[in-house]
């Protein structure tokens, strides 16, 4: 009887392991080296996403960054828009996901302009705290008008009660923090239906919102 090997059983495997390269972008390398532990909870801020939204076809991403949460969102959906205001960012992006072909980049300004079709949903996560006060109203209206009727919007950002454990490039970029009665108010405006919810790290919750360092906005239904 042979004997078995479990040395060479894992060597066979990994030589059928197709070999890919791909790099990370510069906002996620940046955390990779500032912070390791934070890439499983961004992560798990797009899954929560991919879940919620895996019954819709067309999805909008608004505010992209380097497209980190694409990855994770595009294996839910039929097609995924990622726009973003830093033109040079998506040309990056492009080059850099071209072999998964469900997902697309786009330059759009969402304080200018409405987008040019509808979608199903769309998600902005760590976005609406880097838009200053004076441009939210704007802001919203047109990703609202870039949904159908019955479209969904989550909107997710970290709590203003967490900001002192912030990053220094955080805290220097977040200028409209908000606090689960502020994330309520823009609920009651714009949605027939929202919820919100609370996370820390990896986990989702209805805890206490003082306590939440992220937070959640799900609406639904465009009024």
């Amino acid at each position: 009887m042979k004997k078995k090997d479990s040395k060479n059983l894992w060597l066979n495997i990994d030589n059928i392991i197709p070999f890919k390269n791909f790099s990370l972008g510069r906002y996620t390398t940046q955390a990779l080296f500032d912070d390791p532990a934070s890439i499983s909870f961004i992560s798990s801020r797009y899954k929560f996403c991919a879940k919620l939204l895996s019954n819709k076809k067309n999805i909008l991403e608004v505010g992209c960054g380097d497209g980190f949460g694409s990855i994770i969102m595009q294996q839910s959906c039929k097609l995924l828009k990622c726009t973003d205001i830093n033109l040079k960012q998506i040309q990056d992006n492009k080059l850099r996901y071209k072999e998964f072909k469900k997902i697309s980049f786009e330059y759009h300004d969402f304080r200018k302009s409405k987008f040019n079709k509808k979608f199903d949903a769309a998600y902005l996560v760590d976005v609406i705290e880097h838009i200053f006060p004076s441009e939210e109203n704007i802001f919203i209206k047109n990703i609202c008008k870039s949904l159908d009727k019955n479209g969904v919007c989550m909107i997710g950002t970290p709590n203003k009660t967490s900001q002192k454990y912030a990053s220094k490039y955080s805290k220097k970029g977040h200028v409209n923090t908000k606090t689960f009665e502020n994330l309520s108010s823009i609920g009651k405006k714009y949605f027939n239906n929202y919820f919100i919810f609370g996370m820390n790290d990896e986990v989702v919750h209805t805890g206490y919102p003082n306590m939440c360092h992220y937070l959640w906005l799900i609406g639904a239904g465009i009024k």
